[in-house]
């Protein structure tokens, strides 16, 4: 299954970091960024979530909330979001159920052996929860700020 702009987002309702939850459901009336990354506390996903942190500010003034999907089980999301001092809500899906619906687990291969994981992407949802921009097989360096020029374009 592949999301692409202009359909709904699909729902999701899973904890996060801080012992909360988190659903699409709830967020009715906000602009949503969730960002899928690979795996906590590894370079290209510590960077990702430092740069969201950076914007944090900017995306809340747009009326923007950030949200980090990874299946790293929550405690790993606190230790993760405690070390880099992380200012972007992240959420655990551990069954993978909403990394599957929307598009992201995909197959991978690195050294020649093939596995699955979680495609770096991004989805732009509005307040009425469709899907505005579609960023898949993301280059984290300058992505937050193209996901944050998106934004102020709605």
């Amino acid at each position: 299954m592949s999301i692409t702009e202009g359909q709904r987002a699909p729902a999701f309702d899973l904890p996060t970091d801080g012992e909360a939850n988190i659903s699409l459901d709830r967020l009715k009336g906000r602009t949503v960024i969730v960002y899928f990354y690979p795996k906590a506390d590894t370079p290209g996903c510590t960077n990702e979530g430092k740069d969201f942190t950076a914007l944090a500010a900017d995306f809340a003034s747009a009326g923007a909330i950030v949200i980090g999907v990874s299946k790293d089980p929550v405690k790993k999301l606190d230790r993760f979001k405690a070390k880099y001092d992380l200012d972007v809500v992240l959420a655990s899906d551990e069954a993978a159920g909403v990394t599957e619906a929307y598009g992201v687990w995909v197959e991978k291969s690195m050294y020649g052996k093939t596995y699955m994981g979680i495609e770096r992407a991004t989805f732009l949802i509005d307040g009425e929860g469709v899907v505005r921009r579609v960023w898949r097989k993301v280059s984290v360096k300058g992505h937050a700020e193209e996901v944050l020029a998106a934004v102020r374009a709605l």
